[in-house]
Order: structure tokens, then C-alpha cells, then sequence
């Protein structure tokens, strides 16, 4: 994605002094990005709960179908049994005696031998009632939460599809937002001002505002330059991209997420053009210095003290990029050509990517 060329490639130079505060469009469009981006999000969030709860359901479903098949044999037994009981019942009078060993009736003449033998089958023709009795009233009940359960899937089913369309609607709004935002960034560095935007007091949004005030905490050590991303070109790449090798590591994210300094230190450079596009350099301490490039916007400016994981700048596409992305390098001097694996210097202090 990053197209830096070597030979062309110079120092930066600090963008224009007193450029004052940046107009009302740039801080519009970002905060629009921002507020698109998070309510994709939220409903990306919600689409997924639906999801899992939709899962729980179905496999619940599952499990109270299997359940009634199995009560649906048992109940049928137990009316078999039932039955079988008062069929014998019928054919003795109201009298069942046992069988012996080969299958046929025993002739008992005593009337009170019919009778002793009478109270087990009594009992048990009782216990098969209940038995009955107490699988019909759990089916029921099973059937019942088969009914509420189905009512419920036809409601997250609905849900869902409502949260798709949300989705599609929100993503297709931010990728113009985005879009937007990229060809603002391109007219700033046409014209050469590249002024940062202030979020906090331009009226950036209340949830962008708090977003940057909370990235500006202090952190404790290094921190990765995004959040969220996957990584692609690294350091030492070859190709027809590259003059020579690939002096960075690329970070594939959307334009418009926020770019953190990786750690405490001090912006010394920032330049408006050329082949890093809009891109900030920020001094460490030890010597060490961290470049981040193709970015959309500013959001700070070189004497400006920065923390860890403060906000400093939003992702782009600006100069020899072909697409959105971050190019992140550490280096020991603020000029081009003296770049380290940035990959192995965060995983030295303990920052893995």
C-alpha cells in the first residue's frame, strides 16, 4: 500500500506556522466520521448480541424438540401400560392376578388370596395414573415454551434484519464521510496547509471530544500507533513500491482512525506533501524518533508535548499511498533514511504486534 519512493523522498519541514484555526469544513467531516463510525459500530454490537442470543435459542429449540420426541415415546408407554392394566382388569371382573412362569392365568378358588394379590396391581395401576398424569402436565409445559421460544426467534429474526439494514445504511453514509474526509485532506495538501485541527475545541462533537480527551491520559510505556488494524507491508519489503527497501510497517486501517504516539515525547516535524503525504515526527527519549504517515489530519503541531497513546493524528491516504493506511516508522534521527524495524523496537519494550 505505501509507495514511497527513496530517491524522492527529503527532510520534512514543520508545516506553516500560524495557520491559525482550520475552518468549520474539516472539523465537520471529521466529527462526522467519527459519530458514523461509532454508530456502526453500536449496531454492529447489537447485530452481534442478536446473534448469539438467536444461537441460544435455536439450540434450545433443538434441545426442547429432542425432549418432547423422547417424553412423546415415554407418555406412550405409559398409556400402553395403562391400558394393558384395565384390558386385564376388565377380563378378570375386576380382579388381576399374576401369571406363572408360563404365561397363562393362575387358578386361584380363594377369595382372599384374589384379593391380597389384587393390592400390588391396584398400586401399581395408581402409580401408572400418576406417571401419566405428571409427563402430560410436563409436556404441556414443554409445548408452551416451544410456542414462546418460536414467538421469540420470529422476533430476533426481525431484529436482525433491522440491524443488517442499519448496518448497511451507517457503513455506506461513513465510507462518503470517509471519502470526504480523504479528498479535504488531498485540497489541504495541494494547498499547502495542513493546519491541525483542535477536537476539543472546535466543535468536533461531544463523543469526539471525550474520545480525545481520554487518549490524552497518561500511559504507562509504549503503546501501538492504532487500535485496531491489520498489519501489511513490513519493514524491509522489496518491490516495485519501493525504490529500496520498505523503511516502515504499514498498518492497514479506514480513513479517519485515530493515530496514538507510541510514546511520551515531543513533535519536532510535520509535513504537507510529498511522499509521506500529511505525516507528523515525534521525538522520543534516548534519541529515538517515530514517524507517522499518509494521514488525513493533523491534530497536533511541532512543539507540542504528547503522551503515550495521545490522539495526534487521523489515518489517510495522502501522498504516495493507494490506499488508506498508516506508515509507521522509528528512526534515530527526524530525517528520512535512518530507520529501524519498528515491529522488533515495540516488541523490545514490550509492545507486540
Amino acid at each position: 500500500m505505501c509507495t514511497l519512493c527513496a530517491v524522492a523522498a527529503a527532510p520534512l519541514a514543520p508545516g506553516p506556522p500560524g495557520a491559525g484555526r482550520p475552518p468549520d469544513g474539516p472539523t465537520r467531516v471529521t466529527s462526522e466520521v467519527f459519530r458514523l463510525a461509532e454508530e456502526a459500530g453500536q449496531a454492529r454490537q447489537r447485530y452481534e448480541r442478536v446473534r448469539r442470543a438467536a444461537r441460544g435459542q435455536r439450540a434450545r429449540a433443538e434441545e426442547l424438540g429432542r425432549t418432547l420426541r423422547v417424553r412423546g415415546v415415554v407418555r406412550s408407554a405409559l398409556r400402553d401400560d395403562v391400558g394393558a392394566a384395565a384390558r386385564a382388569q376388565y377380563r378378570t371382573g375386576g380382579f388381576t392376578v399374576g401369571l406363572d412362569g408360563e404365561g397363562a392365568e393362575e387358578a386361584l378358588d380363594d377369595p382372599v388370596e384374589l384379593v391380597v394379590r389384587q393390592v400390588p396391581a391396584v398400586r401399581r395401576r395408581a402409580r401408572l395414573g400418576r406417571m401419566l398424569v405428571e409427563e402430560e402436565r410436563a409436556n404441556r409445559r414443554l409445548e408452551a415454551e416451544a410456542r414462546t421460544l418460536a414467538a421469540a426467534r420470529r422476533g430476533l429474526a426481525r431484529d436482525g434484519a433491522r440491524l443488517e439494514e442499519a448496518i448497511r445504511t451507517a457503513e455506506a453514509r461513513l465510507a462518503d464521510a470517509r471519502g470526504e474526509l480523504n479528498a479535504m485532506a488531498q485540497t489541504a495538501v495541494d494547498s499547502g496547509r495542513c493546519a491541525p485541527l483542535d477536537l476539543a475545541g472546535d466543535r468536533a462533537g461531544p463523543s469526539v471530544e471525550r474520545a480525545a480527551e481520554r487518549s490524552a491520559r497518561p500511559a504507562r510505556g509504549w503503546v501501538r500507533p492504532v487500535v485496531s488494524y491489520e498489519l501489511s507491508a513490513g519493514f524491509g519489503g522489496v518491490g516495485a513500491n519501493w525504490a529500496a527497501g520498505h523503511t516502515g510497517q504499514d498498518f492497514a486501517v479506514p480513513a479517519g482512525t485515530p493515530v496514538r504516539a507510541v510514546g511520551d515525547g515531543t513533535v519536532v516535524a510535520a509535513g504537507c506533501g510529498g511522499p509521506f503525504g500529511i505525516s507528523l515526527v515525534v521525538e522520543h527519549g534516548g534519541g529515538w524518533y517515530s514517524q507517522y504517515a499518509h494521514l488525513a489530519v493533523p491534530l497536533a503541531e511541532p512543539g507540542r508535548r504528547v503522551r503515550a497513546g495521545q490522539w495526534i493524528g487521523l489515518s489517510g491516504t495522502t501522498g504516495n499511498s493507494t490506499g488508506p493506511h498508516l506508515h509507521f516508522e522509528i528512526r534515530r534521527t527526524p530525517e528520512y533514511g535512518s530507520a529501524v524495524d519498528p515491529v522488533e523496537w515495540l516488541g523490545e519494550r514490550g509492545v507486540r504486534l
